[in-house]
C-alpha cells in the first residue's frame, strides 16, 4: 500500500514585499503538483505587479524589481483570484497542500484577497477545507530537541533535499514537498498511520505548543516580539474602535 508521503501533493510558495501578513504583498506565486514521489510536476506560476514599491530588501532576496514587476507582472486582483481557485482545486480533489511555514503563505493570501476581491480563502475553499502539510512543524514535533535553525534551506540541508534556485517561489514550493516526502519517510513509524487530514489537525496543536515555547523563551529574554499560535491562517485582526 503507498503511503501518503509516497502519493498525490500539490506544494505552494510566495514571493513578497516584506514579512508583514498584514501590510505587505504578494510578488510571485507559483503552485507544483506531482502525482506520486518522482513523478512528474505541473508547474504554474504567476507574477504580479503588487503597486506598490518593492523594498531593496526584498529585491535582495527574491530578485524581483519594480522595473521588472511592473514591465511583466499582472495586476494583484485576478491573480488572487486565479490563486484561491487553483488552491481550492487541489483541496476539491482531495490532494493534500504543502506549504512551508503556512500562517505566513496562506494569511498573507487570504489578506491579499481582502484587500483586491472583498473576499477570504475560506471562501473559496468552503466546500472543500484545506487539508495542509507544513514541513516545519513537521519537523519541529519529530525532532523536537535538534538544535539550530529550521527555515527551508536547513531543513533541505537536514533531509537531503535538493534546493535549486532559493527564493524562486516554484524552486521553493518543489523542495518543500520533498522535504515532506522525507519527512514521512525518516518518521514513517510514526507518520504512516495517519491521514493527511489527521495531520492537519494534530498540526494546528503541535504548532500552537510551539508557539507557546517560543513565547515564553522571548519573554524569558525579554524580548517584546508575540507569537501567533494558530494554524495554517491567522485570524483576521479587529479593527480598532
Amino acid at each position: 500500500m503507498m503511503h501518503w508521503f509516497e502519493g498525490p501533493l500539490a506544494a505552494f510558495d510566495t514571493e513578497t514585499t516584506g514579512v508583514d501578513v498584514e501590510e505587505d504583498r504578494i510578488v510571485s506565486a507559483a503552485l507544483v503538483v506531482q502525482d506520486t514521489a518522482g513523478g512528474r510536476t505541473r508547474v504554474t506560476r504567476w507574477l504580479v505587479n503588487p503597486g506598490v514599491p518593492v523594498p531593496a530588501g526584498a529585491t535582495e532576496i527574491h530578485g524581483l524589481t519594480d522595473d521588472h514587476l511592473q514591465r511583466n507582472g499582472r495586476w494583484p486582483a485576478p491573480v488572487v483570484e486565479e490563486i484561491a481557485r487553483a488552491l481550492a482545486e487541489q483541496c476539491a480533489t482531495g490532494r493534500p497542500l504543502v506549504v512551508m511555514n503556512a500562517p505566513f503563505d496562506l494569511t498573507l493570501l487570504d489578506r491579499e484577497l481582502k484587500r483586491h476581491r472583498a473576499s477570504s480563502l475560506s471562501r473559496y475553499t468552503q466546500n472543500s477545507p484545506l487539508c495542509v502539510l507544513d514541513p516545519r512543524v513537521l519537523d519541529k514535533h519529530l525532532d523536537r530537541y535538534r538544535k539550530g535553525r529550521r527555515t527551508l534551506t536547513d531543513l533541505c540541508e537536514q533531509y537531503g533535499v535538493v534546493l535549486d534556485g532559493a527564493h524562486d517561489a516554484a524552486a521553493d514550493a518543489a523542495a518543500s514537498m520533498e522535504l515532506v516526502r522525507a519527512v514521512g519517510r525518516r518518521f514513517s513509524g510514526r507518520l504512516e498511520r495517519l491521514t493527511p487530514a489527521e495531520l492537519h489537525t494534530l498540526q494546528a496543536v503541535w504548532h500552537a505548543a510551539q508557539a507557546r515555547g517560543l513565547q515564553a523563551w522571548f519573554a524569558k529574554s525579554g524580548t517584546p516580539e508575540v507569537v501567533d499560535p494558530a494554524w495554517p491562517l491567522r485570524p483576521e485582526l479587529r479593527a480598532a474602535a
